[in-house]
Formats: C-alpha cells, sequence, structure tokens
C-alpha cells in the first residue's frame, strides 16, 4: 500500500512544494532485518565475509543474559534484547535503550518503515512491542510468553507464537487479526512461503501450514517437539527439525519428500544459494537438497550447538555459535568453510556462560552474536548478564596487561627470570600495568585481585582499583594481602563510554613476605 500526500507550504525562510512519503510492509531491505535473515529463515546473506579478519573489535555489556539474536537496520543500527531492548550504533555504543523488565529471548524483526517488533517471556504479564526507530513505543499487545521471533507478511501482518498453544497474527496497528490453537506450546518463530503461507511448530509434535487468514491448509506429524523453526527453499520445500531426531523435507502440498537422522535441532536450517542446508547439534550437517549428507563438520570437545542457527555469508562461510559443556561453560563463535573444513573460531568468549544467540551478517562483513554469563559480584554471589560481541572492521576497543607478564618471577616490581612451567610468581609488592586502545573513549579502567581459596572453587575479591586517567597503572602494597602464599586472579577491565567493555586477565602466585 503506498498513501502519497502533497504539502504547500510558503514562508521567508523556503518553499517546500512535495512531501511523499510511502509506506510499505514486509521486511525491511537492509542487511539482517530478522530472525535467519528472511521470512524465509535461509540464514543467507547477500555481503561477502572474505576480508573480515575475525579480529573482535569490541564487545558491550548487558545487565542481564543476552540470549536473544540480534538485527541490523538499514542504517546498521543493530537491535537485540535481553532484560531490556537494546539499539546499538555499529561503534558498539548505545543509541538507547528501553526497560522492558523481564527476559527477551528471541530476535526481533524490523519491517520496512523501520518498526522494530519483538516480544518478551517470563514475566507474569508479556508483550509483543513495537517500537519507533527513536525507542519510542509505538503499541504493545498483551501475550503470553514469547520464545519466538516475528515474521512480517507483505501486507505488514506480524505473526509470532505463543507458548501456550497459540500462533498469532496482529495487523499493523497492534490490534488481533486471528489466533490459530495448536495442541502445546509453541516456541517456533514463523516462516511465510512466497504466496503468503504460514509455517510454524509446535511441541504437539507439528509443522503447521495455515493460510494467511489463519485457517489451516495442512498439518504434518513428526515423532516429537517441533521447537525449531522451519526454513523454506527457493523451490519451496519446506525444511523442519524435530526432537525425534529427524530433519523432515516437505513438499508445499504437506507430503513428505525425504527425512535423514541427524540428532534434530532446536535452531531452524539455514539453505545456502546451492540449495545445501546446514543444520545441526553435535556436528554441523552440510545437506544436499536429495536428502543426502554432503559432510559433517566436527564442533569439537563438549561443544554443541543450542538454539544458534547457522549465517551463511555471500562467499560461503557458515557462522555458527555453540555452547560449551553441559553446564554452559563457555561459547564460541565458528566459522566452517562451505567444504566442510575449519576457517575459524573465537575461543571461548563467554566463561561460566553460553551462546544461544544466533549470527547476524552486516553490510561490510562484520558478525554480530550476543552471549550470557554469570558474572561475579561478592565472595560466592554471581549475576546473569551478557555481551553482544563484534567481529571484523572498525576501531577496536580493548584492554591488555602489560605487567605483569605470564611465565616470570618478579621480587617487588622486579622482573627476575622466566618460570620452568610457565607460571607466574610475584614475591613481595608488584605492578600492574596496561594497555588500552582508543584511550580517548575510556570511561574507567578497574583492577580486581581475587583469591582462590583451598576447597570452594568459587573466587574471592579481595582489593579493588579504579582509575579514570591515564597512566592506568597500580602498585600493589603486598602487606594488604592476608595470605602469605597463594593463587591469585588479576583481571583489568577498560569501561568505554557508550557501553562497551573488555576485560584482561591473569593467574599469578603471590608470596607474601612478612
Amino acid at each position: 500500500m503506498t498513501i502519497t500526500s502533497k504539502v504547500r507550504e510558503t514562508d521567508k525562510k523556503f518553499i517546500m512544494n512535495k512531501i511523499t512519503q510511502s509506506v510499505t510492509y514486509g521486511p525491511m531491505n537492509s542487511s539482517w532485518p530478522m530472525r535467519c535473515h528472511d521470512n524465509r529463515h535461509t540464514g543467507r546473506s547477500p555481503y561477502s565475509t572474505a576480508e573480515n579478519s575475525h579480529v573482535e573489535k569490541w564487545r558491550l555489556y548487558t545487565d542481564t543474559w543476552a540470549q536473544g539474536s540480534p538485527v541490523i537496520d538499514n542504517d546498521g543500527i543493530i537491535y537485540f534484547g535481553s532484560g531490556d531492548f537494546y539499539a546499538v550504533y555499529p561503534n558498539g555504543t548505545f543509541k538507547w535503550k528501553y526497560d522492558t523488565g523481564i527476559y527477551i529471548v528471541s530476535a526481533p524483526a524490523v519491517d520496512e518503515n523501520g518498526t522494530i517488533y519483538v516480544g518478551t517471556t517470563f514475566a507474569v504479564q508479556n508483550y509483543l512491542y513495537a517500537f519507533y526507530p527513536d525507542g519510542a513505543l509505538k503499541w504493545k499487545f498483551k501475550t503470553d510468553h514469547v520464545f519466538s521471533s516475528p515474521a512480517i507478511g507483505s501486507d505488514g501482518t506480524v505473526y509470532f507464537g505463543e507458548y501456550y498453544n497459540k500462533i498469532t497474527a496482529l495487523y499493523p496497528n497492534g490490534t488481533l487479526k486471528w489466533r490459530y490453537m495448536t495442541s502445546y506450546a509453541v516456541l517456533s518463530s514463523p516462516a511465510i512461503g512466497d504466496d503468503e503461507t504460514v509455517y510454524c511448530g509446535s511441541h504437539d509434535g507439528c509443522l503447521y501450514a495455515l493460510y494467511p487468514n489463519g485457517t489451516l491448509k495442512w498439518r504434518f506429524h513428526t515423532g516429537g517437539w517441533v521447537r525449531a523453526s522451519p526454513s523454506i527453499a527457493d523451490d519451496g520445500t519446506i525444511y523442519a527439525a524435530s526432537y525425534d531426531g529427524y530433519l523432515y523435507a516437505l513438499y508445499p502440498n504437506g507430503t513428505l519428500r525425504w527425512q535423514l537422522s541427524c540428532g534434530g535441532s532446536d535452531g531452524n536450517p539455514s539453505i545456502a544459494q546451492d540449495g545445501t542446508i546446514y543444520v545441526g547439534v553435535d556436528y554441523l550437517y552440510a545437506i544436499n537438497p536429495n536428502g543426502t549428507v554432503k559432510w559433517s563438520f566436527d564442533l569439537g570437545p563438549d561443544r554443541y550447538i543450542a538454539f544458534s542457527c547457522p549465517a551463511i555469508s555471500a562467499d560461503g562461510t557458515i557462522y555458527i555459535g555453540v555452547c560449551i559443556g553441559d553446564s554452559y561453560n563457555g561459547g564460541e563463535l565458528i566459522a566452517v568453510n562451505p567444504d566442510g573444513t575449519e576457517k575459524w573460531r573465537s575461543g571461548n568468549i563467554c566463561s561460566n556462560g553460553g551462546i544461544i544467540s544466533s549470527p547476524a551478517i552486516a553490510a561490510d562483513g562484520t558478525i554480530y552474536i550476543c552471549s550470557l554469563f554469570d558474572e561475579q559480584i561478592g565472595q560466592s554471589n554471581y549475576k546473569g548478564v551478557g555481551y553482544l560481541h563484534a567481529f571484523g572492521p572498525g576501531d577496536i576497543k580493548h584492554v591488555t596487561l602489560d605487567e605483569p607478564q605470564g611465565g616470570w618471577i618478579y621480587f617487588y616490581g622486579r622482573q627476575i627470570e622466566k618460570t620452568q612451567q610457565g607460571k607466574t610468581l610475584l614475591i613481595g609488592d608488584f605492578n600492574v600495568k596496561i594497555n588500552v586502545t582508543l584511550p580517548e573513549e575510556i570511561e574507567k579502567v578497574t583492577l580486581r585481585l581475587k583469591s582462590y581459596y583451598p576447597g570452594p572453587s568459587y573466587r574471592r575479591v579481595w582489593m579493588t582499583y579504579e582509575d579514570s586517567e591515564p597512566p592506568y597503572e597500580w602498585r600493589v602494597d603486598a602487606s594488604d594481602i592476608k595470605h602469605i602464599f597463594n593463587k591469585y586472579n588479576i583481571q583489568v577491565t577498560a569501561f568505554y563510554k557508550g557501553g562497551c567493555r573488555w576485560s584482561d586477565d591473569m593467574d599469578v602466585y603471590i608470596f607474601h613476605l612478612l
């Protein structure tokens, strides 16, 4: 729909002959406007990452777990949720933040007019929110728990799932269009076909195909929950993973084309330009359109894909977020070549946490992904926090420990010799010196000295230092340390203006001469 208005106004300063405003619908034509890039959930970017050095240039701190996935509008603004909803400039500074007061675990969607839609969960009363690009609330619609990421039809209809057995459609003004009741929970995110058919899974084990008016077209029964979101190939084939361990390929009429045992998935399959399907849990599988396995990629020891969906760059690189360990011991971003060989991995970027976010690819090839982890805030207290990570070209916001250097013995701040086992030993008073990038953007730098107790596994914070002006260096008085000999962790954190934080740390042994 197009609305054209003409306004004529004359004054001493200017004459404005015409103002033309177009209102269009559907996802924004941006680098990554919604979950898995588009309404068909292909996860396919038109932009290359071939020149991406994969350097993590910054990470933006959030006060709660960052469980959702980022999306990007046509100005490069990144939107994502945690316990609040954020808009972030490409340089890693906040544009605005909206306090939803509760968790966001899904990805937002941005329509062609710049309206951003996102849902909340885990509250007594949840909402599907619509925001203007400046962060002002446009409207909110009462829902139950929304784990689902919205999709936007060509007529502006907003489709999403609600936990208590509902697939929901809203008009662009935030009023209810229809609700379709399934037999069990809906955590799946709807996909929309070229003919506007809406596809969505349910914990009742079915994949549903609904007409745009909310009536049932067909449903396909699998042997387990369909928590993952469906994806749609260029030829109309619908792919959906089930908790029965199979990936299903269905014809547009709802009949089975093939099924393949690959462990199932909580994330939807992504589809490359040549039709290759990428999906997995303990392995990342590449599957030919005929249902045969092209290759499988071993994610590494104790690595698995939780809810992350692959993002495919124009040069064919596949990016996926993984968790480490059953108890969320960390997370990595991994890049895989189209032939199934490893291209790169970030290493653990969220110790004591994990990655359930899906990556997003920006127009300049930057990769964005969220992480969650538990931050120690006291003797044995932890707080769930998160980061938005950016890998790619641009200014780098980092801090590194320059002194002490790992693997050396220091005597009252003087470097003596290297240790045989690579451990760092500090005898008496010692210096801590750091190096920061972009010092003009630093708000403050902190130093925390934390002790490892024999027995309990947690670390106790013993001493904290803070400085807001360079040079950032401290002389630590060993007489303030209560143990004659113990293992400690030195952690320095740079707080950048606008919300970015970066930490570096080192384990040391401190010998306190009485």
